[in-house]
């Protein structure tokens, strides 16, 4: 697939639209659309390639994307002044297409061996906090490891991470949201990219330090210490104390090495931020292929955000591996319809001003192209948001499109790597979890070379195909899994990113 001479594309026989690939004039005539166009189309955006009526469907991919709201003449320009929501496919077809890939030579990559079995990419210490009011105390215990010689000069120690967020009170203690910030708490607690853990509260808070601990041990290698402000005596009484425990800490987590894993052991969370009208034809479908060279090695990867697979939720169920597990998806999916619902909002509010202005027009064109990060293997399982993923294989962790708050779910779920693409150019890390950076389009990965770790735009201006450009990717997560510091990890993104989902009312 090359932009040629010819600067557009289709990307599917049955569609009425084809892609512009550079910004082109009124008048310009591409060859393979084979008429003039009536109004100048910036790249990305898309071409009536016949003349559409009003009320008649737009497709690209194949699918439909929505809906003419006026006569479309062809060769004009189509996006939000002259195309809206319409009908979309719920035949859900539940496995219709569900077919095993072929297994693969299983891979290496230098990791982390944990007591429970899960192999970590990094060796971060991490500080937890049960609560917003706990948060800076957390940061002081973390800016104090760091400018500790002894301490941060351990060996095989990543650093000393503190996981702040702003809720943790305020909120019911018996109801949905709780139960998502307490599977959110346990998931980071027992992340394989952590040595070890400190857990450290306020003491009077609605997310109470000892339910969170529970009656076991939070972490199986028992490398966990927990404290609360108020009982240890303040705050500088709770960093000398967290200070102490962090050295005690370091010196368990530090006597762990980096030793050869399979790549089964890898779980991988699929991410887009950003998204252009390349989205879904560079990045995301190499992405995708990436995904599914991973899981024919046994390993895992989570495809998330349910706002934004709106519409394309069929490709979904049709990959189910069982009615359950298709019917978790559409549950899910009726659970959105109704959360949005009662407040106030709708299920295509979707896309962003960045996705329209580079050349998304619908909620249904954006998740189209969205769920082609997940590639082509079968759906193992569906989750609730930071549930524990324990099938390898595809997955689907439920979340917001928020990209902070759906990373950190996949990260509680149990991610140890993140590949995020972005047309727009997203900026983000998500310690402890490295994060790898794939730019849509050429123009902005030179535009932004210091934050993309990997440039799919080559697949349309050099001809790379999505297979190479998806072993390209896989090499990149190889790499960066066994040590290799990302792009946003050199320029020391991760320390806001962790943004747990408040469902439910603030009192």
């Amino acid at each position: 697939m090359s932009l040629g001479a010819d600067p557009i594309i289709r990307l599917n026989p049955a569609d009425n639209v084809v892609i512009a690939l550079a910004d082109l004039k009124a008048g310009a005539a591409p060859a393979g659309l084979g008429l003039t166009l009536i109004q100048a189309v910036p790249r990305g955006h898309k071409i009536a390639s016949v003349a559409i009526a009003k009320g008649q469907v737009v497709v690209r991919y194949g699918q439909i994307i929505g809906q003419a709201l006026e006569d479309i003449p062809a060769g004009a320009h189509i996006h939000s002044h002259n195309l809206g929501m319409g009908p979309h496919s719920d035949d859900y077809a539940i496995g219709s297409e569900s077919r095993a890939l072929p297994a693969l030579p299983v891979r290496e990559f230098m990791g982390y061996h944990r007591a429970d079995g899960q192999v970590g990419t990094r060796n971060y210490i991490g500080i937890l906090t049960s609560v917003n009011c706990s948060g800076s105390v957390a940061r002081f215990i973390a800016e104090a490891a760091e400018k500790d010689r002894d301490l941060s000069g351990m060996p095989n120690i990543d650093g000393f991470v503190p996981i702040v967020h702003n809720t943790g009170c305020g909120m019911s203690g018996v109801n949905e949201g709780y139960d998502t910030l307490m599977r959110t708490l346990k998931g980071y607690a027992r992340n394989a990219n952590f040595g070890g853990i400190l857990l450290v509260g306020l003491g009077c808070e609605v997310m109470q330090v000892p339910d969170l601990v529970g009656q076991g041990r939070l972490r199986p290698d028992g490398n966990f210490r927990y404290m609360t402000i108020q009982q240890t005596g303040g705050t500088r009484a709770t960093i000398a104390a967290g200070l102490k425990v962090l050295r005690e800490m370091a010196e368990v987590a530090s006597k762990t090495a980096r030793a050869p894993a399979p790549v089964s052991k890898l779980v991988v969370g699929l991410q887009c931020g950003g998204s252009d009208g390349y989205s879904g034809i560079t990045a995301n479908p190499a992405l995708g292929h990436a995904s599914d060279l991973l899981v024919q090695m046994g390993g895992t990867t989570i495809l998330s955000e349910t706002p934004e697979i709106y519409g394309a939720e069929h490709l979904l169920t049709r990959r189910a591996v069982s009615r359950e597990v298709g019917e978790k998806l559409i549950e899910r999916i009726r659970w959105w319809e109704d959360y949005t619902a009662r407040n106030g909002g709708e299920m295509d509010n979707n896309p962003s001003p960045g996705n329209k202005k580079g050349g998304l027009t619908t909620i249904l064109e954006k998740s189209l192209g969205a769920v082609a990060k997940g590639g082509t293997a079968p759906l193992v399982g569906v989750y609730k948001f930071a549930e524990p993923i324990n099938t390898p294989g595809f997955t689907y962790m439920d979340s917001p499109g928020y990209d902070p708050c759906s990373v950190t779910g996949q990260i509680a779920s149990g991610g140890t790597m993140i590949v995020f693409t972005t047309g727009r150019g997203s900026v983000s890390g998500y310690k402890p979890s490295p994060c790898i950076k794939l730019a849509t389009n050429s123009e902005m990965y030179a535009r932004m070379a210091e934050d993309m770790d990997i440039n799919c735009g080559d697949i349309l201006t050099d001809g790379v195909s999505i297979a190479d450009k998806g072993a390209e990717i896989l090499d990149k997560i190889i790499a960066v899994a066994s040590g290799k510091k990302s792009l946003s990890e050199e320029l020391g993104f991760g320390g806001t990113e962790f943004v747990p989902w408040q469902i439910g009312a603030v009192m």
